[in-house]
């Protein structure tokens, strides 16, 4: 019962980002980002996360292109303090004047995780803080995640078998003599178990942004390759 309520719930949010693709005409940009990641293990309760990702445009100004916009250089540490539940800080270092004229940006994030697994179903709630620190201002972020994955053949992931993650992300945005921006961002991904160690995603991310003063529809198309020392 629950395995077929999350299916259910996992392909309509499918279902609403190519709807919402339909029906985005106005303030519409497109950007494809790929990345990867590599993990490992320093002790049985502590671990890095290494990744690097860059944004391209490919539909800006009702215009099909193709241009970098930033690259991101990003690593966390992840310290397990319960069984299901685990905490981290994250560094992310943007470089984005070498692409277009904009500030680079140095963030900073304290994150909480908890995740539970009834059946073959693994959902997660995830809370984060950010500071946003660039030449212009400094941005805190406060993030709400709700997540789960789930295998697409059998109740246990294998080598070689896909599965497929879903996300719900609301976001909040507040600096010196701004408004509050409000965010929220709807992803989809299927992925594969290539081996023991290396995962691959292909997916998709629709956001909804500043939706309370001056709305902005951006799509993703998401690229992502795992690796676990």
């Amino acid at each position: 019962m629950y395995y077929t309520e999350c299916r259910k719930w996992f392909f309509s949010l499918v279902c609403l980002l190519n709807a919402s693709l339909g029906f985005s005409q106005e303030n519409f940009t497109a950007f494809w980002q790929p990345s990867v990641a590599v993990n490992y293990d320093l002790t049985s309760t502590y671990s890095h996360n290494f990744s690097v990702q860059n944004r391209n445009f490919i539909y800006e100004d009702e215009t099909a292109t193709l241009n970098t916009r930033q690259v991101d250089v990003v690593h966390f540490s992840n310290l397990r303090i319960r069984e299901n539940q685990s905490i981290a800080l994250g560094i992310l270092y943007r470089f984005r004047d070498v692409f277009e004229n904009s500030s680079n940006e140095l963030r900073l994030t304290q994150q909480y995780n908890i995740q539970n697994r009834p059946l073959s179903v693994r959902y997660g709630h995830r809370l984060r803080s950010e500071q946003r620190i660039s030449t212009i201002r400094t941005v805190h972020r406060f993030r709400y995640r709700f997540s789960l994955d789930f295998p697409l053949k059998g109740e246990k992931l294998d080598i070689g078998e896909p599965y497929l993650v879903g996300n719900l992300e609301n976001l909040l945005s507040v600096a010196k003599s701004l408004k509050p921006q409000y965010d929220l961002r709807l992803t989809a991904h299927i992925g594969w178990k290539l081996s023991q160690k290396t995962k691959v995603q292909i997916g998709s991310e629709y956001r909804f942004e500043d939706y309370g003063q001056n709305l902005e529809n951006v799509f993703f198309i998401l690229t992502n390759l795992n690796f676990s020392l």
